[in-house]
């Protein structure tokens, strides 16, 4: 059965190498993953297990008092097309909502295109393309949680 839990703060050992071992399989920076991610502001992790092992996860962090960041995503390749994504996210933006944030923002590269479909039926607009430093195509998304003159900071 698909369990979903979170953690503000770093993760246990146990859920963390997990995690690792689904994101080195897909971008290849785990060690930098733990480095960075443990110097964040308010970073959450959101993490889907079945009988105790991860099975997918959801990291992001503040860049303000008002603008989260979904840093971090990814579901393993036996689990995908079950809704674990789509569980995942929906968690993160209650989590970033109830916080307080007005806005969640991520990037997205092209070549991702199932997470970009995805974050745009969870009610992301694209405000922006670029190139980055390294020739990728980028892909800026943004959710706003609150129309204007309502809450948020």
């Amino acid at each position: 059965m698909l369990n979903v839990h979170y953690f503000w703060g770093m993760p246990d050992e146990e859920t963390l190498d997990g995690i690792l071992q689904i994101h080195n399989r897909i971008f290849d920076n785990a060690d930098e993953l733990v480095e960075k991610a443990s110097l964040r502001p308010n970073v959450l992790f959101v993490v889907a297990k079945e009988d105790n092992q991860v099975t997918g996860y959801k990291i992001g962090y503040s860049l303000s008092a008002a603008r989260y960041y979904s840093w971090y995503g990814a579901v393993h390749e036996q689990y995908r097309g079950k809704g674990i994504a789509s569980k995942l996210m929906d968690l993160q933006h209650q989590l970033v909502k109830d916080a307080r944030y007005a806005t969640i923002e991520t990037k997205t590269r092209n070549k991702w295109r199932n997470m970009l479909i995805l974050n745009i039926k969870h009610g992301f607009d694209i405000t922006e393309t670029f190139i980055d430093d390294e020739g990728v195509h980028r892909i800026n998304l943004e959710k706003s949680f609150y129309s204007k003159g309502e809450g948020g900071n």
